[in-house]
Order: C-alpha cells, then sequence, then structure tokens
C-alpha cells in the first residue's frame, strides 16, 4: 500500500497571529458598541449610536474649548501639603505623589487663560483622575485667583467641574474653599461679568454646594450625575426608593436647576453664543 497520505507539497504558511493593542477599541458602557477608539475621539468621546458621554480629562476639555489648543496656564505648581498631617491607610503626601504620576498634574484643577471662537475668557478644567476630582484648598485657592484675573480683564469665566466634592484630608480646610469660592463669584457677579459653569459626570458634594451652581448660566452633559450626596446616602436617609434618573441632568433640567443640557460636541459652539448674547 502506497503512502499516498503522505504530503508531497509544502504547506501553507499562515501569517502569525497579529495582536490587537490595548485601547485600540472602546465598548460603550451603555449601548455595548465596540468603537474605534480614533473614531470616538474624532467625536469627542461621544458615542455615535447611543450619545453616550464618556469621562475625559482636564487636557481635552481644553482642546475642545481653546481656540488652537492654544492657552496660558496660570499656577500650574501649586501644590496641596498635609497641613492637618492626616493619617490613613496611604499617607495623604503619597496619595498626591501618586496622583501626580498618574495625570503629570499637581492638583484637580486646570487654570488657564485663553480664546473660545476668538472671545478671550478665563477657563477653570477640574480632573476627576486627580483624587476623584476632590477640592482641598489649592483647588479653591486656584479658582479664586482666577476669578481676581476675570475681575482684573473683565474676561467671562467659565468653569467645567467633575468632583466627588470637599476632599476630607484637609478638613475644614476644604470645606473653607466653598465660602472663598462664593464670595469670589458673587464679586464677579456684582461687576456684571459672565459667569458660565458646565456640571459634567460627575459633580457632587461641595463643588456643587458651592461654585458649581452659582453660574449665571449653568449647563449640564447629558447623563451626568449632579447632587450634593449620592442616590445611595439619600435613599438610606429617607428609607424610600427615589425617581428613576434621580440627579442625572436630564432630571435637575426639569426641575429648573440647570438651563440647559448640552451634547459635548455642541459645547463650544453654544458658550459662544450665549457669550456674543452677553456682549452685543
Amino acid at each position: 500500500m502506497g503512502k499516498w497520505y503522505e504530503r508531497t507539497e509544502k504547506p501553507i504558511l499562515t501569517e502569525d497571529k497579529k495582536e490587537i493593542p490595548d485601547g485600540v477599541w472602546v465598548k460603550c458602557p451603555r449601548c455595548s458598541e465596540i468603537i474605534y477608539y480614533k473614531e470616538l475621539a474624532r467625536h469627542q468621546h461621544v458615542c455615535f449610536k447611543c450619545n453616550h458621554h464618556f469621562r475625559i480629562h482636564s487636557g481635552q476639555y481644553l482642546s475642545i474649548l481653546c481656540d488652537g489648543e492654544k492657552y496660558t496656564e496660570y499656577d500650574g505648581f501649586m501644590r496641596s501639603e498635609n497641613p492637618l498631617e492626616f493619617s490613613d491607610p496611604v499617607p495623604y503626601r503619597e496619595q498626591l505623589v501618586a496622583a501626580h504620576q498618574k495625570t503629570g498634574l499637581y492638583e484637580a484643577i486646570r487654570t488657564v487663560e485663553t480664546r473660545l471662537n476668538g472671545i478671550p475668557i478665563h477657563l477653570a478644567v477640574m480632573d476627576f483622575r486627580f483624587i476623584g476630582g476632590s477640592m482641598g484648598s489649592v483647588v479653591g485657592e486656584k479658582i479664586a485667583r482666577l476669578a481676581d484675573r476675570s475681575l482684573e480683564k473683565g474676561y467671562p469665566l467659565v468653569i467645567v467641574s467633575a468632583s466627588g466634592g470637599a476632599r476630607m484630608q484637609e478638613g475644614a480646610l476644604s470645606l473653607m474653599q466653598m465660602a472663598k469660592t462664593a464670595s469670589r463669584l458673587a464679586r464677579i457677579h456684582e461687576k456684571g461679568i459672565p459667569f458660565i459653569s458646565i456640571l459634567t459626570h460627575p459633580t457632587t458634594g461641595g463643588v456643587t454646594a458651592s461654585f458649581a451652581m452659582l453660574g449665571d448660566i449653568i449647563f449640564a452633559e447629558p447623563g451626568a450625575l449632579i447632587g450634593f450626596a449620592g442616590p445611595r446616602v439619600i435613599r438610606q436617609t429617607i428609607g424610600e426608593e427615589l425617581p428613576e434618573g434621580f440627579q442625572t441632568a436630564e432630571f435637575l433640567l426639569k426641575k429648573g436647576f440647570v438651563d440647559a443640557v448640552v451634547d459635548r460636541r455642541h459645547l463650544k459652539k453654544t458658550i459662544d453664543e450665549v457669550l456674543k448674547f452677553y456682549y452685543a
């Protein structure tokens, strides 16, 4: 019996399997659509199937809002100390170092002077990656200083908020920032300088209870969680189930707490229209 089963020709060779690098494709947490990351970035990190707004960081907001992505940053190297010698399983100083290594930032907010469609503005953007965007003494001081610059130059003030609230590691010093920022915004209001507040996911705690809700105009991104205490705490406190969509941007719009829910892709144009109305 012949060896008819033996291969007499060279086998067909296939290419080695190509590994897909992490981060090339992103799954939408709402509709489960698989999205090419670069395509998502072109849509300003908004799912083009269900309109879910992915959380983005301060640098990405600066790219969206600043003409030509150009700006002058203030107080970029200002950083928190540990005035209360806060003790924790992870020491506060180590948390600050870890947050800096993760983000490249020294604090949870960036303050800049820039132009938005040719209009000079002062812009502050919080960054949730830095200890949950919590507001400590430096965050409050940077907002206060930017507000002072707006008072000096007469430039509109725009603040993009994303925060879990006041920073517990600084205790009462964090809570004092609520009064500090609110008092500066009162001066801006007295001078007739517009202040636009933009609420992103999430905006909670002491930030909501101070500067974030004091805007002449308050915008919110779709689906953003906005409130003082979180839904779980409120549910446990009142002992009742909460309405569907409670504390979302859309719910707050119906109750009159925000002026408009604005798609991120239209945010710059919307701010531009408001500022042109002010200066018409």
